[in-house]
């Protein structure tokens, strides 16, 4: 993994920072002893150090970031600050110097007599070799900070503790001989370092500009999706696969056990359900939410999967874990669950508690288990409904409760329900809030948190503008007075807009300044109005010929409404 041998590089350099000499003596010192009694020990206090303050970091950072968003510029700052340490380590130096001096006189009070002594030496160690190792370590915990701690992180800092070991190790090993050398090269060293410091302020003022995103929005989620998760098993990164790779002769691995339910609700076609209760039936677990197309075309395969084999013991639990705020509402759930006729149980995931259990990350996912509540089987995304149909057949049967043969499910799909045209979508999925907003190429861009009037633009493929007055949030956008209006240049079959207001909002869509006529979705008239009254998905165009680069325009006749998403099918 080129990351992992980065850090463990990284870590190998630190012997030859300057700030790094006055401990040496100390380490040389130490030489002379017996491995099991000197080097291991101080080994073990060093790492032990590097762990205490990796913890901190990893767990302090996350949580200031998850607070609030202020949390993500403090990171960036923080960034930047190691970038510069990088650049200028007199910097780094002069920020630590507290730790240098504790450091120092913890090894020059201990004696060289004892085990503890050498443990004590480490601990020393590691608050000195702090100054030199924080610019580096510091990029690592950032990013721990903004993306939440992770096995990569772990990995990366696990792989930076095992460089600064093996170094100071040589060091042990042949004493003052090979230092001398590795002195020689100390100012390529800092001339690797400033480069890096460089590098990272560069990727700091990327990320500040929104920039590391719009490389990407130039390429359809769906590419970006088999891109990504690549490259994240490549590096060791990427969890579980997309899909279970079933075994010769069906025979399907054992995965994990099934999560405790403990934390769900409230639940909606049910009583709260338990595992100790699911003994001895085959469960399926479907993460979805209410606005996310992906999902609500799966749904009619969940459905009727529940119809299908609810008598031979099939129980079908559909965990509602939200992505917007909206979404969190039991009311809002409700209404959707009827609306899409699920008769089997759901549950209200809202601290995402099943959710982090299962290390999910999808929507929609499916999770399916045995009678005896073992994990055997899960697909991520849309897809694979035969494959995942013959598994719940074969988990039935293995419990003794085997179907009828020939009896399959039939999946019932229409309107916003149907199947995508996954080959023709060339247009990614696109938030109009600016916590994730991109493309947007209203004149003076988006304005955070405050009114601001919009004029139209030119629109090139996957660019979206507001016109009248709106206000621009994380999630969404709202709009203050009427008229005003979104448009968006799109290439797909269907468009659909994830919309809410608190009272009915009348609109109007143009495709190619016309009426959509029969390329309306099922929310819109031929004549291209419609009214919004709750917040959800809806599904705008739906093209019945050939599909190519079209401009959409909504237009909303009342203020109130609020802007979230769009997505493609």
């Amino acid at each position: 993994m080129l990351i992992a041998l980065l850090a463990y590089l990284g870590g190998m350099l630190t012997i030859v920072s300057p700030c790094i000499l006055p401990v040496l003596p100390f380490v040389f010192a130490n030489a002379g002893r017996s491995f099991t009694r000197g080097a291991l020990p101080m080994l073990a206090g060093m790492a032990l150090t590097f762990a205490i303050v990796a913890t901190l970091a990893a767990i302090g950072g996350s949580w200031a970031v998850r607070a609030n968003e202020i949390g993500r510029w403090v990171a960036l700052l923080l960034l930047a600050l190691f970038g510069l340490a990088l650049i200028f380590p007199a910097l780094s130096d002069r920020a630590t110097r507290p730790l240098v001096a504790l450091g120092s006189r913890l090894s020059e009070r201990q004696g060289q007599d004892s085990i503890w002594s050498s443990v004590v030496l480490g601990i020393a160690t590691g608050l000195l070799w702090a100054p030199c190792a924080g610019p580096i370590l510091g990029i690592i915990f950032t990013a721990a900070a903004l993306q939440g701690a992770t096995l990569g992180t772990s990995l990366l800092l696990l792989a930076y503790a095992l460089g600064a070991a093996t170094s100071l190790a040589l060091a042990l090993l042949v004493g003052g001989k090979v230092f001398q050398r590795m002195k020689g090269s100390l100012h390529a060293t800092e001339q690797v370092r400033r480069v890096l410091g460089v590098l990272v302020i560069a990727g700091v003022v990327a990320i500040a500009l929104g920039l590391d995103t719009r490389v990407l929005s130039k390429v359809s989620s769906a590419q970006t999706a088999s891109l990504e998760h690549g490259i994240a098993q490549k590096l060791g990164l990427g969890g579980t696969d997309q899909v279970t790779k079933i075994g010769p002769g069906g025979k399907l691995p054992v995965e994990g056990e099934m999560p405790s339910l403990d934390g769900l609700g409230p639940w909606i076609n049910s009583g709260p359900l338990t595992r100790e209760q699911l003994r001895g039936k085959v469960v399926v677990i479907d993460f979805w939410t209410y606005s996310c197309i992906n999902c609500i075309r799966s749904i009619p395969y969940v459905r009727a999967w529940y119809e299908t084999y609810k008598d031979d013991g099939l129980v079908v639990i559909g965990i509602h874990a939200p992505e917007f705020a909206f979404e969190r509402s039991p009311e809002n759930v409700r209404k959707a669950v009827a609306d899409l006729g699920i008769k089997y149980p759901v549950a209200l995931d809202n601290k995402l508690v099943v959710w982090s259990a299962l290390k999910n990350r999808y929507w929609p996912a499916h999770y399916f288990f045995d009678a005896q509540g073992r994990q055997r089987y899960h697909h991520f995304g849309e897809g694979r409904y035969g494959e995942s149909e013959m598994v719940i057949r074969q988990l039935l049967a293995e419990a003794g409760r085997a179907p009828k043969a020939g009896g399959m499910a039939k999946a019932n799909a229409q309107g916003a329900e149907a199947a995508a045209a996954l080959a023709s979508i060339g247009s990614p999925e696109t938030y109009i809030g600016y916590r994730r907003a991109d493309r947007f190429v209203s004149p003076g861009g988006q304005a955070h948190d405050a009114a601001k009037t919009y004029g139209p633009a030119a629109l090139k493929l996957n660019d979206w503008s507001l016109e009248g007055n709106w206000t621009v949030g994380r999630q969404s956008a709202t709009l203050n007075a009427a008229p005003g209006a979104i448009a968006y240049r799109f290439h797909a079959r269907d468009l659909h807009l994830v919309l809410g207001s608190a009272k009915p909002v009348r609109f109007r869509i143009t495709i190619d300044g016309k009426a959509p006529g029969p390329d309306s979705g099922v929310d819109v008239k031929p004549d291209g109005s419609g009214v919004i009254q709750e917040q959800r998905l809806y599904q705008l165009v739906r093209q019945q010929g050939d599909i190519r680069d079209r401009t959409f325009r909504i237009e909303f006749i009342d203020p109130g409404v609020e802007a979230f998403a769009f997505t493609f099918g």
